[in-house]
């Protein structure tokens, strides 16, 4: 038994709020909620979340995976910083096989590049107090949780002195994402919000959505509890029609946030407009470095010719992220494009849309309906809840 997960994974309070959720429902309305965490997306998909709801509850994933929002100017930036002698790239584990423009930092290892996987920022500074000799480039990816980590390094390399450590970042905040997503072309209906990221930047953070816009929202965990506890508390504000932020994470999110790591992101960084996978600049979007510490910005600091950037041709990455589609409509999905030769960002990342459709909904026809082999797949999760 696991304390704190195994409660979160009952099977028989999963199917009690199944059925609470579905006997709320009216059978003749449809509703779409969007999950903006890739931590949700795997979990939804990986606990037959969507099996578990009425038909007429559509779940769609939306842009929760920083890996996937990354542009390809930023990918073929780090491989032409790579290919520089006596530079090392730090970079953490799925950014090195996303494909860019032409190739990857994977293929650029294989050719001779200095490219080390690391499990966090201090591990880069590490490396570069160790490699003396080299400019040591840490790939600054993520969003409002990963972010602060980064400050950190940032802030210790300038204590230690340490001279030849950099961060090429691509830092993305989630509110923007979430008002264009609010405004957009996809009806949805409410979102279940971030859970992580939540931790970092506190409910107040989403009171827009309710107020300017008119969306539910609930920030919920990541277990099967959590999320369909999450999915009620949505389906009552739709029903009620008293849209509204609510926090079913409460037991890790506070309004306020997390003070420490927001204080660090104010001292490092500032909000600049940024570019998003499928989805343009969209204002304010972005953390750069202040001039303050313009020093350690892989951009400024390091000069190198980028290449023009071009999208894969026939992925649809962009449009997945947005929640304009489902992966299967995408001819290039579990065929061509698979997590051993990932053709978009989306099928790359462990948090990716494609890649938790391709290991986890491989066999199964629309949103919410299960076929015969799912239903022993699914008897098969109910056993691990």
């Amino acid at each position: 038994m696991l304390p704190y997960v195994d409660e979160f994974r009952n099977t028989s309070s999963c199917a009690a709020l199944a059925t609470t959720i579905a006997a709320n429902m009216k059978t003749e309305s449809s509703v779409t909620l969007m999950e903006v965490c890739g931590t949700h997306t795997m979990s939804i998909h990986r606990h037959g979340i969507k099996q578990l709801l009425p038909s007429n509850v559509r779940l769609l994933s939306g842009p929760g995976c920083p890996v996937c929002v990354t542009p390809n100017n930023f990918i073929d930036r780090a491989i032409a910083i790579a290919r520089i002698p006596g530079t090392i790239i730090t970079t953490f584990g799925d950014m090195i096989r996303v494909p860019g423009s032409s190739s990857s930092l994977e293929k650029v290892r294989a050719a001779g590049a200095d490219v080390r996987v690391v499990s966090s920022s201090l591990e880069a500074l590490r490396i570069a107090q160790q490699e003396k000799g080299s400019q040591v480039v840490l790939l600054g990816v993520g969003f409002e949780t990963t972010a602060p980590t980064v400050a950190a390094s940032i802030v210790e390399a300038d204590r230690l002195r340490v001279t030849n450590y950099f961060v090429l970042a691509a830092h993305k905040v989630i509110p923007p994402a979430l008002k264009l997503l609010s405004g957009g072309v996809i009806a949805v209906d409410g979102f279940i919000c971030p859970a992580h990221v939540s931790a970092i930047i506190g409910s107040r953070a989403y009171g827009f959505l309710p107020k300017d816009f008119g969306k539910a929202c609930v920030i919920t965990g990541f277990e099967p509890l959590d999320i369909l506890q999450g999915v009620l508390m949505l389906m009552n504000q739709i029903t009620s029609g008293a849209p509204r932020l609510e926090v079913q994470y409460d037991r890790v999110v506070r309004p306020e946030g997390n003070r420490v790591a927001l204080d660090l992101l104010d001292e490092v960084f500032e909000l600049s407009d940024s570019e998003w996978r499928g989805m343009g600049s969209l204002p304010l979007s972005g953390l750069r470095m202040k001039e303050r510490y313009a020093h350690r910005d892989a951009e400024r600091m390091i000069e190198v010719i980028v290449e023009p950037p071009h999208e894969p041709k026939g992925c649809i990455c962009g449009s997945v992220i947005q929640g304009l589609k489902d992966p299967p409509e995408c001819k290039l999905f579990g065929t061509v494009c698979t997590p051993v030769n990932p053709i978009g960002a989306c099928m790359v990342s462990g948090e990716g849309t494609c890649a938790a459709w391709f290991k986890y909904a491989s066999g199964r026809t629309g949103n919410n309906r299960v076929t015969s082999d799912d239903s022993v797949e699914m008897q098969g999760m109910s056993e691990t809840l």
